[in-house]
């Protein structure tokens, strides 16, 4: 039986939010942004929710 599960469409909301997020308040001209913490908790909230969409899940042994 195939039991392949497809991506979270929750986690991709927030994945595309956080990156348009960091990308809007990276300032390209001179290579920072605007609020240096909440660049990290956005960067770090971005890395953990493409670890959970992209993890393989375990499979179940019966």
């Amino acid at each position: 039986m195939n039991n392949k599960k497809g991506l979270s469409f929750p986690l991709i909301i927030i994945a595309v939010v956080l990156g348009v997020t960091i990308y809007k308040q990276f300032d390209f001209k001179s290579f920072t942004f605007e609020s240096p913490a909440m660049a990290v908790i956005y960067i770090l909230t971005f890395l953990m929710t493409l670890y959970f969409l992209f993890k393989n899940p375990k499979e179940k042994q019966e």
